[in-house]
């Protein structure tokens, strides 16, 4: 079934070309299923600026971080290890939006219970979902993904794992199912990032491939 629209975003959202050094355009508004979706289709994307998720900021990082599709060649050792896991799409949504949001050793903690709320909602009007690695032995969930999916646009939020490579391997089944014309976001293109196959594009070279991809077909994985 298509993904439900929901009530459209009656906040004026920030222009995305006008992001400080650090990336934030925007603090304020909601995060609302039509907040959200609209934020996406104009190229932001939500994060807390408080530790405690009082305050919404809305993020255009210049670069921005993006891993090409067409042409994705995910390394040997994820090629190996993809044996080793059953890939399911959006058998357990609520179950990898929790593991992402448990506190890093880093002490990164971003997801907060109103965004596990909000992307929830997402998940049930079916524009959320999650790509999700399970061990066959002992039918556990140890790796996932999940994010927004707009046409042939994914924005990537979060991922996590508990048994090596599984995060890997959801990328990978996740970049199988997507369109290769399509734009697979994920905001910064951090050292990790960049070691799966991220790269760096200027931010508006993203937002004017933007407009485009949102109007390509959604892939049947998330249809």
């Amino acid at each position: 079934m298509p993904p439900i629209e929901p009530p459209p975003c009656v906040w004026a959202l920030p222009d995305p070309s006008a992001a400080d050094a650090d990336g934030v355009c925007g603090v304020g508004a909601d995060l609302e299923p039509g907040t959200l979706l609209a934020a996406y289709r104009r190229g932001l994307f939500p994060m807390h600026l408080d530790r405690r998720g009082r305050t919404i900021g809305w993020w255009s990082p210049d670069p921005r971080g993006v891993l090409p599709i067409e042409g994705f060649a995910p390394s040997r050792s994820v090629r190996r290890a993809r044996s080793r896991f059953d890939v399911r799409v959006d058998t357990a949504f609520g179950e990898v939006i929790a593991a992402c949001a448990r506190p890093r050793p880093t002490g990164g903690h971003w997801i907060h219970p109103a965004v596990i709320r909000a992307y929830t909602e997402l998940h049930r009007l079916r524009w959320a979902h999650s790509v999700e690695t399970w061990d066959p032995d002992t039918g556990r969930l140890v790796g996932g993904l999940y994010g927004v999916a707009i046409g042939g646009l994914f924005a990537g939020e979060s991922m996590f794992h508990v048994a090596t490579d599984a995060s890997k391997v959801a990328l990978a089944a996740l970049v199988e199912r997507l369109d290769p014309g399509g734009l697979l976001d994920v905001q910064w293109a951090t050292p990790h990032l960049r070691s799966l196959g991220a790269v760096a594009l200027p931010a508006q070279l993203y937002l004017s491939l933007l407009p485009e991809t949102l109007t390509r077909p959604l892939p049947p994985a998330f249809a």
